[in-house]
């Protein structure tokens, strides 16, 4: 399955320059999202943009295959990324590129547990309370099986309208290294300490 990365944004909030070349342990953290999907067996695509030149030439000088868009925003770039690279009723990964714990095993899992929903579309999302416990900061949580949760940021979506809500699987999981989505410094050096430290599964 395509796997388009989002790389398009400022990072404002991080305030050190482009985050997904924001480095963690030596490493990009663009290059631990890359190697989750590449190793769970996907085709990944960097979705980059004029925000992100440095990104950019990171995939380049790497060979990684890389689509420019516009940099309007999130949702609009996934969208002229889909409608650019994916065929009408072709299902495809979308995943943000500030989560250096992601692993493949947990894409391997939700891609299960969605084919076996039979959706044409999968959001996950992590529990508010999950996130707290381990010093992460909560922007937005909605009630996902009765547990306030916020966004994982990785999503499936089925190529062609994307203008129109897809029916979508609500994935909850249960698991701390999808907590770690750098937004700030806090949540950088947290980050840090886990993955440098070698506190993995």
């Amino acid at each position: 399955m395509l796997a388009l990365i989002m790389a398009g944004g400022q990072g404002s909030r991080l305030r050190m320059g482009e985050k997904p070349l924001v480095t963690i342990c030596g490493r990009p953290m663009l290059s631990y999202v890359i190697d989750a999907f590449e190793s769970a067996g996907h085709e990944v695509i960097v979705v980059a943009s004029h925000r992100t030149p440095y990104t950019r030439n990171w995939c380049r000088a790497r060979g990684v295959t890389l689509y420019a868009a516009e940099g309007i925003g999130y949702v609009e770039d996934i969208r002229e990324a889909a409608e650019g690279l994916v065929d009408e009723g072709i299902p495809f990964f979308t995943s943000v590129s500030d989560l250096p714990c992601l692993t493949s095993g947990i894409i391997a899992d939700i891609e299960d547990v969605w084919r076996r929903a039979g959706m044409p579309a999968c959001s996950t999302w992590v529990p508010r309370d999950l996130c707290e416990e381990h010093g992460c900061r909560t922007q937005y949580a909605e009630m996902i099986d009765g547990t306030p949760a916020c966004p994982a940021g990785i999503n499936i979506l089925t190529g062609g309208d994307l203008d129109t809500p897809q029916k979508e699987l609500q994935l909850l999981l249960h698991d701390r290294r999808l907590v770690f989505n750098v937004n700030t410094r806090e949540e950088l050096a947290l980050v840090q300490e886990y993955l440098c430290r070698g506190d993995t599964p």
